[in-house]
């Protein structure tokens, strides 16, 4: 992640100590969707750096429907906020609801928030659309000490989307993914590493890289990442990594013989 600013640090800080005493009373009052809205909007105000007569757009036009809020730098929209009152739940049709404004809108960003709670979604232009929780904030439970909560918020922060900071975080965070790093073991490098290793360990064993595979798949691996969507993603990804250059191996023509020149 990289290095916030002093003054944006700052300016978490300062609103972390502001708004968690607001957010609380307005979860005692159980104010309604409205309220909530005017309580985030001066939150990516004070808080996330953006400017709210030139940035913010409130009942954003999609169709015959509205979003609550959109960011737009630049005129470029960023990503759009759908929010509920701040004592809902989350529940999956509202996020089905911000995804589809999203999608609508031909925006990757979406945040679905009730003011306590952010939740950001990368939206994927797929058949069918899909989306990606890429991570959450708890206001309520921010720390200001703690770096990685100041992370989360620099991420959707103006100067954040200047600099592609969540663009890299979720590049990050997929690289990271269980899923991804399984495939990367299932491939025929690190299995050879494996069978090299295991020869040091046992000189005369005569081991076979399938046999090796066969022991990661039923013994080592957990199911969870060997199945379902997710894992046929990151399978597709990480065979198209590797495969060139395979390709590129087996295609390489051999050395010329040398010519002797009598």
């Amino acid at each position: 992640m990289a290095v916030i600013p002093t003054k944006v640090q700052a300016r978490f800080v300062a609103g972390i100590r502001k708004f968690q005493p607001i957010l609380n009373a307005a979860k005692t009052k159980d104010i309604n969707e409205s309220d909530t809205v005017v309580i985030i909007t001066d939150m990516l105000t004070e808080i996330f750096g953006f400017d709210k007569y030139s940035e913010i757009t409130s009942e954003y036009a999609i169709k015959k429907t509205f979003c609550d809020l959109a960011i737009k730098i630049n005129g470029k929209l960023r990503f759009l906020i759908e929010a509920k009152a701040i004592g809902l739940d989350l529940k999956d049709d509202y996020i089905r609801q911000a995804i589809d404004y999203g999608a609508n809108e031909g925006v990757d960003w979406v945040i679905l928030s009730n003011g306590c709670l952010w939740r950001v979604y990368k939206i994927s232009f797929a058949k069918p659309i899909d989306k990606e929780l890429v991570y959450e904030i708890d206001f309520l439970k921010l720390n200001q000490k703690k770096q990685t909560d100041l992370d989360m918020l620099y991420c959707i922060s103006k100067e954040g989307l200047g600099k592609s900071i969540l663009e890299e975080y979720h590049l990050q965070k997929q690289a990271l993914s269980r899923f991804f790093i399984a495939q990367i073991v299932l491939t025929d490098g690190v299995i050879e590493s494996i069978k090299k290793a295991l020869k040091k360990v046992s000189p005369d064993a005569k081991i076979a890289n399938e046999e090796i595979k066969q022991v990661l798949l039923n013994e080592v691996l957990k199911r969870e990442v060997l199945e379902g969507e997710k894992v046929e993603e990151a399978k597709k990804k990480v065979n198209k990594i590797f495969k060139p250059a395979v390709k590129k191996v087996i295609e390489k023509p051999s050395d010329p013989k040398p010519v002797s020149i009598s």
